[in-house]
């Protein structure tokens, strides 16, 4: 449930951000009669990732199991691909996203209605399809609950309650440690993903070394205590994982981490000619 709860918070508060930036431009442009439309494009864009959700269920209870575990290995692995990439676009843009939006729904309103929706609809689209690819993929170990499914709605309403807070200026939050300490721990969670993604290729059958157990620590962390249900729900960490898993897990996290947490470098200012003293005219 945690696991899905961050999921649902961490791409539930971007997409937030977005509508809200969005929306505040037309409010301050006195553009108020084009706010339908940004919440028709914002409409379309949560159906299409729902009925995403719901094709990548409807696919794999349809397979057999070695394509049903190729399918969810497949999945992982992409969920894993695209919260690393969204973390560290996240990481990169977060300080120019307000801008950027801002020019574009700025061109959609000279072209027309219909690109407002198109603007408000790829905003919201790619969170809302990255999250029900996250969800599927962290869910798939407890696919008999609905416990994911309260976890994420939990997130994503947490998400809209924030956004509508600093959007009112209600609220104020540091994003950019929210997004740094979220990032920290969706790292972990996409280590799990593409732990699982490796365990399910190997009961597929397409790696090798199931059976080939890296160590066993069920006696410290036993599989059905509530501590060790935490750790293998949020990070897929298991008491008797396999070395294939454990050599995917460590080599995801270790250097990933690394970069996230490796400090940017800022470009020089170049300084301007009237800054600079020029020595004939000093004294």
């Amino acid at each position: 449930m945690l696991a899905s709860y961050l999921i649902g918070l961490r791409e539930g508060l971007e997409a937030t951000l977005v509508v809200s930036v969005l929306v505040a431009l037309l409010v301050k442009s006195d553009r108020r009669d084009r706010l339908p439309l940004v919440w028709a494009g914002v409409g379309a864009a949560v159906a299409l990732s729902v009925a995403f959700g719901a094709l990548l269920t409807f696919t794999v209870a349809h397979l057999e199991y070695s394509r049903q575990e190729l399918f969810e290995a497949i999945t992982s692995l992409l969920a894993a691909a695209f919260v690393t990439w969204m973390i560290f676009w996240m990481r990169r843009a977060a300080r120019t996203l307000s801008g950027e939006l801002r020019a574009r729904l700025g061109e959609a309103l000279e072209v027309g209605a219909t690109a407002v929706v198109v603007v408000s609809f790829l905003a919201v689209a790619r969170e809302g399809l990255e999250t029900a690819l996250l969800f599927f993929a962290s869910a798939q170990g407890a696919a008999t609950t609905a416990v994911p499914l309260a976890g994420i709605s939990l997130g994503l309403l947490t998400a809209v309650v924030l956004g509508w807070g600093i959007y009112r200026s209600a609220m104020r939050i540091n994003l950019t440690r929210f997004f740094t300490w979220t990032g920290l721990l969706l790292i972990l969670v996409a280590a799990g993903i593409l732990k699982y993604g490796v365990h399910d290729l190997q009961e597929a059958g397409v790696l090798p070394g199931l059976t080939d157990q890296a160590f066993d620590i069920s006696g410290v962390l036993p599989a059905d205590s509530w501590y060790g249900t935490l750790l293998a729900g949020m990070f897929n960490i298991t008491p008797q994982p396999s070395v294939l898993e454990t050599v995917a897990w460590a080599a995801y996290a270790l250097p990933t981490l690394v970069l996230f947490l490796w400090p940017r470098r800022s470009r020089p200012v170049p300084l301007s000619r009237t800054s600079v003293t020029d020595p004939q005219h000093a004294g």
